[in-house]
């Protein structure tokens, strides 16, 4: 079963050797994880830290490009191929459940 929680960017920025991947320390109300994502291609990395975003909490830690990423980060791909990180319309408690 995925628990599906909110959590504050803290910091992000572009994974060194790739071009799709970001790199993001996430808030999730107990502590930090980070999380790859590769969306590099849809965002600066300046342009999502302070937004809240939708994540997939209880994957088991799989590395890539020698980092642990401790989750997924949930997006939306639009019929022009634009992507949208998914977040709460109104900001909540780092660490809610998605329900």
């Amino acid at each position: 079963k995925l628990q599906f929680q909110v959590g504050e960017i803290i910091a992000c920025e572009e994974v060194k050797k790739s071009k799709k991947l970001l790199r993001f320390l996430i808030d999730d109300g107990i502590g930090q994880r980070t999380i790859l994502s590769g969306i590099a291609e849809h965002y600066q990395p300046e342009e999502l830290i302070g937004r809240q975003v939708c994540f997939i909490a209880n994957f088991p830690p799989r590395q890539m490009m020698g980092i642990d990423s401790e989750g997924m980060i949930l997006s939306a791909m639009n019929a022009d191929g634009s992507l949208s990180v998914i977040t709460p319309s109104v900001n909540v408690v780092n660490g809610a459940q998605v329900k």
